[in-house]
């Protein structure tokens, strides 16, 4: 019976001991080099189709229509 503890007693600090371990990460950036995914422009898409100048006037369309002052003059 005695065995049977002990075992169990060291297989639990094996595994709790085995779950502090730190796993390595992969980088992403080294320095001076980004080797991830190009982000694209928030322009760049079916609604707007590149034009810049028509995504800054939706978001400061949207801008707007969150102002409290701007809403309640209206």
């Amino acid at each position: 019976m005695r065995k049977l503890i002990a075992a169990a007693l060291a297989a639990a600090l094996t595994l709790g001991l085995a779950a502090c371990g730190e796993k390595t990460q992969v980088t992403v950036y080294e320095p001076g080099k980004y080797k991830g995914k190009l982000d694209a422009k928030p322009w760049d898409n079916e609604q707007f189709k590149g034009n810049q100048a028509a995504w800054e006037d939706a978001v400061k369309a949207r801008s707007l229509a969150q102002n409290e002052y701007v809403r309640t003059q209206q």
